[in-house]
């Protein structure tokens, strides 16, 4: 076994014949640590809540398979300038579908966007709880919380292969990066913004995680959800301002629109909500208390 900066690498050894020579990247192992202790959160959540916790596990292969193809997906019709500035916009990506180089196909090539990786896992909950008849939104709610925890530790993947990085700084968290855009190659530190939106959805895992456990029975389904589309995608919208990596179409940033609209919508969504909670409240009267939320869903 041999641990160097991509991996841990592995042989060679023979079977059978062939000889194997396989490498575990730090990426890869990363997300995998990320999924893996979010699915436990949320297993744990589930049985706080009277609920099955292997309803998790059966669930996780729909949210990765699912993740992983939306992931990929959302990079090939919006490819950052970098990629394009290389040829591979999403037209170059569509006339070479099946090259197993570089391809949409070879996801281990590099380019998995969050945003298709929580549309595409959001869509396996979906699917598996409305296939079992389960209570969709109360599911929902419960990957809210274990989501973030995924993002915070799968973007340290970033960090190991130099992503996810914005504009030069002179601040002593800065960090070092071998092969910056051109336009930078003078720079000498960058904003970490892999460690930024880490820390943010730390943060967000723990508010997510004190309001489910102290007021979940006094809100509405979903609204852990919401709250989850409201911390994030502004985050996100914000920290797209210091980022040097950015997918451009039609003149605008689309992961900064897209993470705008998304914050805006989940928050008049939280509004009509409760809008006649919060017209009490304004008034000066007490808020109505709803009825705690069923737990054997």
């Amino acid at each position: 076994m041999n641990v160097d900066q991509r991996g841990l690498e592995i042989g060679p050894f023979d079977i059978f014949g062939i000889t194997l020579h396989p490498v575990f990247h730090w990426y890869g192992l990363i997300i995998v640590l990320g999924i893996a202790l979010a699915a436990l959160l949320a297993a744990w959540m589930a049985k706080r809540d009277d609920k099955d916790p292997d309803v998790v596990w059966d669930a996780l292969i729909w949210v990765v398979i699912l993740g992983v193809v939306f992931a990929r997906a959302w990079h090939v019709l919006f490819p950052s300038i970098s990629m394009i500035e290389s040829g591979r916009d999403t037209g170059w990506y569509m006339s070479h579908f099946f090259d197993l180089n570089e391809g949409p196909l070879v996801i281990w090539s590099g380019g998995l966007s969050i945003f298709g990786a929580v549309i595409g896992g959001a869509l396996g909950v979906l699917l598996y709880t409305w296939r079992h008849k389960l209570d969709i939104l109360s599911w929902l709610d419960i990957a809210a919380v274990a989501v973030p925890l995924g993002q915070a530790i799968g973007r340290w993947g970033n960090y190991v292969n130099q992503e996810l990085y914005g504009k030069p700084t002179d601040l002593p968290w800065g960090i070092k990066i071998d092969n910056p855009p051109l336009e930078y190659s003078e720079a000498t530190r960058f904003h970490p913004l892999f460690l930024y939106e880490s820390l943010w959805n730390l943060f967000t895992v723990g508010i997510l995680l004190v309001v489910w456990l102290k007021f979940r029975d006094r809100l509405k389904k979903g609204d852990i959800l919401l709250m989850y589309l409201v911390m994030y995608p502004t985050a996100r919208a914000l920290l797209e301002f210091l980022r040097i990596e950015v997918a451009m179409s039609g003149g605008l940033n689309v992961s900064q629109v897209f993470s705008a609209l998304v914050a805006v919508a989940a928050t008049l969504a939280l509004i009509v909500r409760h809008r006649h909670d919060i017209a009490r409240r304004l008034r000066g009267e007490g808020a109505e208390t709803h009825a705690p939320m069923p737990k054997n869903s």
